[in-house]
């Protein structure tokens, strides 16, 4: 008679434990969750950094696949598309991603980097007129400059190249900017100091150096500024004040400067040397 009494215990004994085991089971699986949440986070951010442009971009196209809603990995397509030199795919899906729940303003700002990225300068500025004044970032101040750069609207311009100056401890990136935009529309005398500031912050960036000189030549001084440079970076830094030079009439000047570029690299200087030889070629027909 106790038999029925017995398995009814043993029964609930049975669930008892399979209720508990239950339980463990549901703690584990979200254990495990959070750390494969951890492993993933780890991983977009790698992928994002170190990892291969292409890698990235075929990772979170995976990701965003599989989970179509999660915010996060469609701002990792996104960068990932700008990372592999592919703005106009870029600025789709960071179109899709401020109309997502939780898109913010720094999201609207990467969309407006994207669309001037691939000539959509229109759609940039449409972008940034959507973005609260209240949001002063480096990097929307940056894009505002150059889209009002764009229209030829020089005013706004310095203006908005000057608070993006003043936004980031790093901002010889923006003064090189601006200094080119000084040099294209004739202030000379402007760049050349914009670019010597640029200078300061990365004296190594060739590409500044280069900017400085042709600001300078623009002006008639076509020696070389005192600034940190490599024999190869002082022959091409020539090179450049030469054609400069030759460019305003200096020819006499312009044809020394070729010569000194060819004589001071360290290497064979294919452009500067064909540049004097063609240069040579002229005055004997003439």
């Amino acid at each position: 008679m106790r038999h029925p009494i017995f398995l009814a215990a043993l029964m609930g004994g049975t669930l008892a434990l399979a209720g508990c085991m239950g339980s463990e089971k549901t703690e584990v699986d979200r254990a495990l969750d959070t750390v494969n949440a951890v492993d993933a986070t780890n991983l977009s951010d790698i992928m994002l950094t170190v990892g291969d442009p292409r890698e990235a971009v075929a990772y979170f196209t995976r990701s965003t696949n599989e989970s179509p809603d999660r915010i996060d990995l469609q701002r990792g397509l996104a960068k990932s598309l700008v990372r592999a030199n592919e703005p106009e795919r870029a600025a789709k899906v960071w179109k899709r991603v401020v109309s997502m729940e939780g898109a913010t303003a720094d999201d609207k700002v990467a969309l407006a980097d994207a669309q001037i990225r691939s000539n959509d300068w229109a759609g940039a500025k449409a972008t940034l007129n959507t973005i609260p004044p209240t949001h002063e970032t480096f990097e929307r101040y940056k894009l505002e400059a150059m889209v009002a750069d764009s229209d030829q609207n020089w005013k706004k311009a310095d203006s908005f190249y000057e608070i993006a100056s003043g936004l980031t401890t790093q901002p010889s990136g923006v003064l090189n900017n601006w200094g080119f935009s000084k040099l294209t529309r004739g202030d000379a005398k402007g760049a050349e100091k914009l670019f010597a500031e640029a200078l300061t912050y990365n004296p190594d960036n060739f590409t500044t150096k280069n900017n400085l000189v042709m600001a300078r030549a623009a002006q008639g001084k076509y020696d070389l500024p005192v600034i940190e440079m490599t024999q190869t970076e002082r022959a091409k830094l020539l090179y450049t004040a030469g054609l400069s030079a030759i460019k305003k009439g200096d020819v006499t000047i312009g044809r020394g400067l070729l010569q000194d570029a060819v004589d001071t690299s360290p290497v064979y200087f294919d452009e500067a040397a064909r540049a004097l030889e063609a240069l040579d070629a002229g005055s004997r027909r003439g």
